[in-house]
């Protein structure tokens, strides 16, 4: 990995590490907090490596639409689904229920 790649994705994780419990937020709210608006998809990368960083509460990252995009990449079947619903997140067909609700902005949060 290239040095400002990683230097980006523990950006990345300082903001991740910051979403508060029962709340979600997006790979671009998280790449727009950063700067780096366009950088959506690497937030995203970002995330799928985090798996060793036991502290990272990757199931807190939503797409825009508040779809469960990054399921795929957690062990079990509905993991992403399971943990977010047991923090109270409501999820149907994969995506949470009333996003505003739940959303966290780190723009207007931190």
């Amino acid at each position: 990995m290239k040095p400002e790649n990683q230097n980006f994705f523990e950006r990345v994780y300082e903001v991740a590490r910051l979403i508060p419990y029962g709340r979600v937020t997006s790979y671009g709210a998280i790449a727009k907090y950063l700067g780096a608006a366009r950088s959506a998809r690497m937030v995203g990368w970002a995330m799928n490596s985090s798996g060793k960083h036991e502290d990272i509460q990757a199931h807190r990252v939503v797409n825009r639409k508040g779809l469960l995009t990054g399921k795929h990449h957690f062990q079990g079947t509905n993991l992403m689904q399971q943990l977010l619903e047991s923090e109270g997140v409501e999820v149907v067909d994969n995506q949470i229920q009333n996003l505003e609700k739940y959303f966290w902005d780190p723009a207007k949060e931190l």
